[in-house]
């Protein structure tokens, strides 16, 4: 039995027409996929992160990519950071002789101690509470402020002799307070409600000495 074989006929030229745009109409489709990829990897990078150099379409949000509890402190020292008079790096002693970093602010009305690493604000000293600084008659980095209806606080830092002018400034001419400034080379403090601390300085060859030593509270 023969097969039958289907014989090739020649598509009409309206045929060919349809084909020739069908391709077309692919063609273009796959051009405009291309340049809306293309317009995305600018825009994102090539991992889906925005390209370097250029902008995204839509405004970053505010505070973005910091933790919630920065955003906090930010929040919080807002109106604070506004009338900074200083702020400073220093190291504050704690009762137990710990040494730890933190940041000070200083304001009109207020001394802002913050815990850079946990982003935490410690303690606030308000300006009208400081009885009085006391620094060593030495070319040494320590001062400490006296609180008397809280505790005090014993710190060093590099900007000694700032931190003292602008804290003088700024309760200069206040009816109610004036913070005094007393240099002695032996002075106490009181880290603690229960705690007295005596701080020494002597000038030695090559520096200065520094001891801080537990005194009994009478």
């Amino acid at each position: 039995m023969d097969r039958l074989v289907p014989r090739w006929r020649p598509q009409s030229q309206q045929q060919q027409q349809q084909q020739q745009q069908q391709q077309q109409q692919f063609q273009e489709e796959e051009e405009e996929e291309g340049e809306v990829r293309s317009k995305q990897t600018l825009i994102n990078g090539e991992n889906g992160r925005r390209g370097e150099g250029e902008e995204a379409s839509a405004a970053p949000k505010p505070f973005m990519g910091l933790n919630s509890k920065l955003c906090q402190l930010m929040l919080r020292l807002f109106f604070v950071l506004q009338v900074t008079k200083l702020a400073d790096k220093v190291l504050k002693f704690t009762g137990s002789g710990k040494i730890k970093t933190r940041m000070l602010l200083i304001t009109d009305h207020a001394i802002h101690l913050i815990d850079p690493d946990a982003n935490v604000l410690k303690r606030r000293i308000a300006l009208a509470a400081v009885d009085r600084m006391c620094l060593s008659k030495l070319n040494d980095n320590f001062f400490a402020f006296i609180v008397p209806t809280e505790y005090d606080c014993l710190m060093a830092s590099t900007r000694k002799t700032e931190i003292v002018t602008v804290l003088v400034e700024a309760t200069k001419g206040k009816s109610t307070y004036e913070i005094g400034v007393v240099f002695s080379n032996r002075f106490q403090y009181h880290p603690a409600a229960d705690t007295v601390k005596e701080v020494q300085f002597e000038q030695i060859e090559g520096g200065i000495k520094t001891r801080i030593l537990n005194k009994t509270k009478r």
